[in-house]
């Protein structure tokens, strides 16, 4: 097994799948973060993902033919990274413990106004779903947040791999610690949970939210006071027109709720700080940073951890998993070069960039699909990241060496976007053209491009970063 910890992403298309092995004195201990995908369930990367780790990581429970998983985390609702958790999938292993957010626990006191924006999100979106209406690819891709497979996933993960495993879910969230003797752990281990904060509504919904979706109740409310008959009834104590545009706002504003619980939802993410052998490790899930902390609106992730857990995140690691496979709002950066600007003070906190000429050290990895979304990977972002860890890769260059004829031009690394969600004078490109002949991190679907396919379920990619114990 060796001495040095490893991180392993797996190669699952737009989603996350991370595995960690911390070394121990018998067979380490063992832990699976996330495991989802945009991919559709039966393309066989996440399902070919959990038999390879069954079959070639985890370890055998003694007197059985069962392999032993230490420790699930689950970092939010989403289907890509939580819509491989099917039973089938873990009939073979045995798991020890499961972590989830604290927003995903149904009946967590402080985020009722969380839950209730979401339960309507999911509401909402089916009906309109189920109308027949015709609908955009960005729509489509918001849909798919609301899916059957992640209920299914979520009934998995806090009731039905628990009961099998005769465990308690533990809903964890900002402050928690676990140390060595918690997690049965010889060497100097410790984790300690960043984010969400146990308030989440306070924290992450805000005033703005909170607001719309009383008038939307309220809106409701005078909906269903109509009498049931046909559509040629007049409405009894509103008029038709008001009544006919009362509904459209109540369409309108049911995607602007699935929008917003789309990206709460980022912002609950469990957030791990690993602390290994002198070795800090940074796993954010999909946490978001939105300009500068506030009390009372919604918040970003990253500016509520900045603002409360300030101590953990003011000197470097040397590990992070890029969030939100490479978006730009999930990396704490902000292109101006201002120092003052609360995003950029994070960065150069964790990831600082080397002085006098030495190499970085730090590593990092991206779980990505490019054409997923328009903005996933940002490439000049991971340009920058490039700038600031050791693990990194001119992909421009490698797979030009793996295939004379590859053609950086192609459509599929030129795409850009048409609205200016950085709220720039103009529209930005996010393509690749300009970017991808320099250094930036290792990532999925690079790391396959070279060998024919983005996602190869009957070879199951991964890429492998190990991390030696530091000296004291």
């Amino acid at each position: 097994m060796g001495s040095k910890l490893l991180v392993r992403s797996y190669n699952v298309g737009c989603g996350d799948c991370f595995y960690v092995r911390i070394p121990n004195d018998t067979d380490g201990f063992h832990i699976l973060i996330d495991c989802g995908s945009k991919e559709g369930i039966k393309s066989g990367v996440l399902d070919g993902a959990i038999k390879h780790l069954e079959e070639h990581a985890l370890p055998t429970v003694v007197g059985t033919n069962k392999k032993r998983l230490d420790l699930i985390i689950v970092t939010h609702r989403h289907e890509d990274h939580i819509k491989g958790f099917d039973p089938k999938f873990f009939k073979n292993i045995v798991i020890k413990n499961i972590w989830i957010t604290a927003a995903m626990n149904a009946k967590h006191p402080q985020a009722k106004k969380s839950l209730a924006l979401n339960a309507l999100a999911e509401e909402q979106i089916t009906k309109l779903v189920n109308s027949g209406a015709a609908f955009s690819p960005e729509f489509k891709d918001l849909v798919g947040l609301y899916g059957i497979r992640n209920k299914g996933a979520t009934e998995a993960l806090t009731k039905e791999l628990p009961k099998k495993n005769g465990i308690t879910v533990n809903y964890v969230h900002a402050g928690m610690v676990f140390d060595q003797t918690q997690l049965n752990v010889k060497q100097d281990t410790k984790i300690t949970v960043l984010a969400p904060e146990e308030n989440i509504d306070h924290f992450y919904l805000g005033k703005d939210v909170d607001r719309a979706i009383q008038g939307f109740t309220d809106g409701r409310k005078t909906i269903a006071s109509q009498p049931k008959a046909s559509a040629r009834t007049k409405p009894t104590n509103i008029s038709s027109s008001d009544f006919r545009a009362l509904q459209g706002r109540m369409m309108s504003n049911a995607l602007a709720f699935a929008i917003d619980d789309s990206s709460i939802q980022n912002n609950v993410s469990t957030v791990i700080l690993m602390e290994w052998s002198g070795n800090r490790l940074l796993f954010v899930g999909d946490a978001e940073w939105h300009g500068k902390f506030k009390k009372g609106r919604k918040n970003g992730s990253w500016n509520v951890m900045w603002k409360k857990q300030n101590p953990h995140l003011s000197k470097p690691i040397d590990f992070l998993k890029a969030g939100h496979h490479g978006s730009y709002n999930a990396t704490p950066w902000n292109r101006e070069e201002d120092n003052t600007h609360e995003v950029n003070q994070i960065f150069d906190a964790i990831l600082p960039k080397p002085k006098n000429n030495k190499k970085p050290e730090a590593f990092c990895l991206v779980s990505t699909k490019r054409k997923q979304y328009d903005t996933i990977p940002d490439a000049e972002l991971l340009v920058e990241l490039g700038k600031r860890i050791a693990n990194t890769k001119n992909y421009n260059t490698s797979l030009k060496k793996q295939n004379p004829r590859f053609d950086p031009k192609s459509d599929i690394l030129n795409y850009s976007i048409l609205k200016d969600y950085t709220k720039q004078p103009s529209p930005r490109e996010v393509g690749e053209k300009e970017w991808f002949n320099k250094p930036q991190p290792q990532r999925t679907d690079m790391e396959s491009v070279g060998r024919g396919s983005e996602v190869m379920p009957k070879d199951i990619e991964f890429i492998d970063v190990e991390l030696a114990p530091k000296q004291s």
